[in-house]
């Protein structure tokens, strides 16, 4: 009888396991499918073998496992994420796909430090937060391991050689590089980092719903408006524009989302007609961000993460207002601040990571900042590199006001994303119960995909002037579309064709 007793316990906490991972697989993207996505075909992870954790012993809720994992010091902690992050700086090529790839497999395959949820879980508020995807996964899964220094600890480490390398270039094209003449060696990177956008928004656009379809086409429209050699509406005022297309494209998705339910207003149930167009998947159980041991390690109670947004909002606030009253005023603002509260307010409002970002960019500082051609040499050089586009910043600020202007336009752009993911982990166990907020982060990433797709026509209009633009185009594309050639040498080869094709040499 007594094994009978066991057995049906045993049973039932095998149903409750199953029943959670349902629950969380509604609404993370299931870890099979992450993997075949991103290019990881085994999604078998190596266990930790330290303790016996296979019979299920616990001590307060915890099993052995994480019993050990507590008892390792920070110090020692500290040093397994500087020397995991430190090599991974070099080889993120490929664009966020393929960042989320090495992540996983260095830190849920290898090394054991989250399980496969956890892992969904911080990719999935990435995907929700202004800011580049991949950086924010690094800052929050190091911020998981090793706490806030850890987190700003690999954060450095996975920019650096793209940082450094496109500061230097900024300098030297801002410096020996005639903008209205470039050399030989430059001609091909523009039109070859432009494909790269194409590939990109094809791979946003492809997982889009119906609805996703609609809103992200009236965004490319909008923005090509914006943005177009003619443009329809005066591009300053693209600051309110964009953040307001992001906000309808939310509210439409909810909204969407709700109908053929019943709600309660006033006092009163009424139900909303129709049926969604969209597809949505229901909030999830997530993990308890009080007892769960990642959770604990990070260490960022509620009120400082409330406390974390306010400081965002704040600097947004201040930096825009002086900027503007300066400018009504007829004064000239600081450069310095200039390029801090174009590229931090930029950061603020950009959902989707690096390509999104692009037609913001191409507003702002062309040709206030530099023209059109070093804009496109620049994005071909930040294609070429390692580690989040959002590094392009660098070059931008370098080009416009030297290494200082690198490193203002930098911790501008980066800035609001990083802040953003130490002040939203201790939320988001809270808000993904809530069914509405993934609704409309549904429409927020559809519209953000359109940027994107205005992105393309908008580079296409500067980089391809001639035949052998459109040849070297062509060719970048199919490298990259047809037999997958990564980024850096997509790049390279397009700068060799486009080398031959220049008029010293073929003359196209």
């Amino acid at each position: 009888m007594a094994d009978e007793d066991n057995n049906a316990e045993v049973a039932a906490d095998a149903g409750a396991d199953n029943s959670s991972s349902l629950v969380a697989d509604e609404f993370v993207e299931d870890p099979e499918k992450l993997a075949a996505n991103y290019g990881i075909a085994d999604t078998e992870r190596t266990r930790v073998s330290a303790l016996d954790v296979s019979n299920g012993d616990v001590d307060n809720g915890k099993t052995a496992e994480e019993l050990l994992e507590e008892d390792i010091p920070w110090w020692t902690r500290f040093k397994q994420v500087f020397w995991t992050y430190l090599p991974l700086g070099f080889v993120a090529f490929g664009g966020p796909q393929a960042h989320v790839a090495i992540l996983r497999d260095h830190l849920v395959v290898q090394r054991n430090w989250l399980d496969e949820e956890q892992f969904t879980e911080l990719f999935a508020i990435g995907q929700g937060l202004p800011g580049p995807t991949s950086t924010q996964l690094v800052v929050s899964t190091a911020l998981a391991r090793a706490g806030p220094i850890g987190g700003l600890t690999a954060f450095f480490l996975w920019n650096l050689p793209g940082l450094v390398v496109l500061t230097v270039c900024g300098v030297l094209i801002a410096t020996f590089v005639d903008p209205t003449n470039p050399p030989w060696y430059l001609v091909g990177l523009a039109p070859a980092a432009v494909s790269l956008v194409f590939k990109a928004f094809y791979g946003f656009g492809k997982k889009l719903d119906k609805l996703g379809y609609i809103l992200c086409l009236i965004s490319t429209l909008i923005a090509i408006m914006i943005n177009g050699s003619q443009p329809k509406i005066d591009p300053l005022w693209s600051q309110y524009i964009y953040p307001s297309m992001l906000a309808c494209g939310g509210i439409v998705s909810y909204v969407d989302s709700i109908r053929g339910t019943d709600k309660i207003l006033f006092g009163r149930t009424f139900r909303v007609p129709g049926q969604p167009y969209g597809t949505y998947n229901s909030a999830s159980k997530g993990w308890d961000a009080e007892s769960d041991l990642t959770m604990r390690r990070i260490g960022i109670p509620i009120w400082v993460g409330a406390l974390i947004w306010v400081v965002w909002a704040v600097v947004l606030a201040v930096t825009i207002s002086i900027v503007g009253r300066m400018r009504r005023n007829g004064e000239t603002p600081n450069v310095y601040l200039e390029i801090f509260e174009v590229m931090y307010r930029i950061g603020s409002l950009i959902f989707g990571g690096g390509q999104v970002v692009l037609p913001m960019l191409q507003t702002e500082v062309v040709p206030s900042w530099m023209t059109k051609d070093q804009f496109l040499q620049g994005l071909g050089l930040a294609q070429s590199m390692p580690g989040p586009l959002f590094n392009f910043s660098s070059y931008l600020g370098a080009v416009y006001r030297g290494v200082p202007g690198a490193l203002v336009a930098y911790v501008g752009l980066f800035g609001p994303g990083v802040i953003l993911i130490f002040g939203m982990v201790p939320f988001w166990a809270r808000l993904r119960h809530v069914r509405w907020f993934k609704c409309a982060l549904n429409g927020v990433n559809a519209t953000a995909i359109g940027l994107v797709g205005a992105a393309c026509v908008i580079l296409w209009e500067g980089a391809v002037s001639t035949f052998a633009d459109a040849m070297v185009f062509t060719l970048a594309l199919c490298l990259c579309m047809v037999y997958g050639i990564g980024a850096p040498y997509v790049v390279l080869l397009g700068g060799i064709f486009g080398a031959i094709l220049h008029k010293d040499a073929l003359g196209l």
